[in-house]
């Protein structure tokens, strides 16, 4: 019988993983940190579902027969794709289980901070009333966006964006179709209002040096990942000005140690939580499972992010 190991999972439970996958396979849940840890429980698996346990180029060459890994949600940047290519595995994410979500979560998010809806609130919360208390706002309709990053999810946003009249700017490295307006991220930062992020995991796109180019009194929003901005070059910007607020859903340590940022009275954090509806939670636990399936039935997977000869 094959043998599906679920690395680690923190959704509460993988009661809908295992009514999809126990007919077919034996089933091996675990509470994977290391690569240690999954070595000792996953090197005879067929397949692998992982979500913050590290399938590294170690483990993926202690995997005696592994014919797919598939992570619980959009990035998979704890596995190590190339060696995963290397060996023949294909590796595979769930891009598409929360679109409607995380747009809809930057947009909510973009409006607290041009309506000034945090230090409003605070306002009254200390007693006061005054319609000025965040400031000089203006007409949504007057302002520019930028999304940088125009996946399926920058697109969502950017829709939204439009339906209340803000002109949108995109940053992407790929050509954009004719009607969306692209230009370089150093132009984009230099030419908006709100900017939002909307690009896997990676290195620092926002550091120092973008934050000086961001036009004075903007503002930022990341519902992607932490490792995009430099928490103490934002913690600058928002203290000389150059940001007015910054609404993060995202950040370097989750939850972080040092609460310097999400105690800033100009930043708004949630946690890590854009993704997050039951309808979303039950896609994303329902297209891991069928994706593994798939593979083990010997069909080609929905979502490959590495191409391995057939």
């Amino acid at each position: 019988m094959k043998h599906v190991v679920i690395t680690d999972c923190d959704h509460g439970d993988v009661d809908r993983e295992l009514a999809l996958l126990a007919p077919h396979a034996r089933v091996t849940v675990a509470d994977c940190r290391t690569e240690e840890e999954v070595l000792a429980v996953a090197a005879d698996a067929d397949a692998i579902i992982c979500q913050y346990a590290p399938i590294s180029a170690r483990v993926l060459a202690g995997l005696r027969r592994c014919r797919v890994v598939v992570r619980y949600g959009i990035g998979y940047d704890t596995i190590d794709a190339t060696a995963a290519t290397a060996y023949g595995i294909p590796v595979c994410n769930v891009p598409d289980y929360c679109v409607a979500e995380v747009a809809d979560h930057a947009l909510a998010l973009a409006l607290l901070l041009l309506r000034g809806i945090g230090p409003l609130a605070r306002s009254v919360r200390a007693g006061e009333w005054d319609y000025r208390a965040a400031g000089p706002l203006r007409r949504t309709g007057t302002l520019t966006v930028g999304v940088v990053g125009y996946g399926r999810i920058g697109a969502a946003f950017a829709g939204r964006v439009r339906a209340l009249g803000a002109t949108v700017l995109a940053a992407d490295p790929r050509p954009l179709p004719d009607d969306v307006p692209q230009v370089p991220l150093d132009e984009l930062l230099s030419l908006c209002d709100l900017v939002s992020l909307h690009v896997p995991g990676g290195g620092v796109i926002l550091g120092e040096r973008e934050f000086g180019l961001m036009r004075p009194g903007s503002c930022l929003v990341n519902v992607s990942r932490g490792s995009l901005v430099d928490e103490r070059a934002l913690l600058g910007a928002l203290d000389r000005g150059v940001v007015r607020g910054a609404a993060l859903d995202v950040l370097h340590d989750e939850p972080p140690s040092d609460r310097t940022l999400v105690t800033h009275e100009r930043v708004v954090v949630t946690p890590h939580s854009a993704w997050y509806s039951e309808e979303a939670l039950h896609t994303l636990k329902d297209s891991v499972a069928l994706e593994v399936l798939r593979v083990l039935r010997g069909e080609a997977p929905r979502n490959a992010v590495n191409r391995v000869p057939a």
